[in-house]
């Protein structure tokens, strides 16, 4: 005989997530949203657009056509170009670890405590970085005339034949000195910030152990501020590969010295505005911007490792 078995319960459907759950989730976008659209618009469409011109080339004969990567032979060939990418290169081995050295020092300085007026230098040393670089540029290049400027007038003062800070030999260290002016307070203002962050316990510590001001800084300091140094040493590589502002304005008065290819983005500039080379113009930009990345990435695995 046999036996009836029941039915099997059906298992139950799992509940519809809340509605409350999906308008939180579009509620996130809605604050990131604007950020994102702005960031797509003057950071990922200029690249996109920068790409797609390198693509391309303006010839007499057909106009506009595509040549897939011939720009970037014809830039990787660029004579011009390199000279220019020597020429910063030279710039940042020799500017930024005296600028970062000078600004270390300061913020030492003003972190130890022993300076009288702390808040009036610290002022003083940050205030260039509030002058426009236009300005400071065009500052320094009237003091460094030696017919009109401050250079010019202490030679008749003293009677004496001062070198020319506008020459093909001297004016990118010329250009270093007002760069170094404008940003020594701006990093120093980093590493100031990072040093008043250090633990006092490891002060304290140090006291006890009866440790100098000096095996401090190198125990202590410098190894707490590593990620500042760091950050400062890429923004300055950054800076120097992108150098533009000083050397334009001061081709003006120093053309035989400064020429429109004197730096990367000066050649850029150059080609573009005044060549009309607007394909070229945009692979030489994208080059030099891959070249830049790759080194600050470098730089700072390098700055950041362990045991480094």
């Amino acid at each position: 005989m046999t036996t009836l078995q029941p039915p099997a319960a059906a298992e139950p459907r799992p509940a519809p997530p809340p509605a409350g759950r999906d308008r939180r989730s579009w509620t996130g976008w809605g604050f990131i949203g604007p950020f994102v659209a702005v960031f797509a618009l003057v950071f990922l469409a200029p690249i996109a657009y920068s790409l797609y011109l390198s693509l391309f080339r303006d010839q007499l004969i057909g106009g506009t056509t595509f040549v897939g990567l011939d720009n970037y032979e014809q830039a990787l060939r660029d004579d011009r170009f390199w000279a220019a990418l020597g020429r910063v290169s030279l710039f940042l081995c020799v500017q930024v670890p005296v600028m970062l050295g000078i600004a270390l020092l300061v913020a030492l300085a003003l972190d130890s405590g022993r300076l009288y007026g702390r808040n009036f230098f610290r002022v003083s040393i940050f205030l260039p970085y509030a002058v426009p670089a236009v300005v400071a540029t065009l500052m320094w290049s009237f003091m460094y005339g030696t017919r009109f400027g401050l250079v010019g007038d202490l030679g008749d003062a003293f009677g004496l034949s001062l070198p020319d800070p506008l020459s093909p030999d001297l004016v990118l260290a010329s250009i270093g000195n007002i760069v170094t002016w404008e940003f020594v307070g701006y990093n120093m203002l980093i590493f100031y910030s990072a040093l008043r962050v250090v633990p006092h316990s490891l002060y304290e510590a140090a006291e006890i152990d009866g440790a100098g001001q000096i095996r401090v800084v190198t125990a202590i300091k410098l190894p707490a501020i590593r990620g500042a140094l760091v950050i400062a040493t890429i923004f300055s590589i950054i800076g120097s590969f992108q150098l533009f502002n000083e050397p334009s304005v001061m081709q003006k008065l120093a053309p035989n010295a400064i020429t429109t290819d004197y730096t990367p983005n000066y050649y850029t500039y150059s080609l573009s505005f005044s060549g009309q080379q607007h394909n070229y113009s945009a692979t030489v930009a994208i080059v030099m911007g891959l070249i830049t990345m790759v080194i600050a990435y470098v730089v700072q695995l390098r700055g950041m490792r362990k045991g480094a």
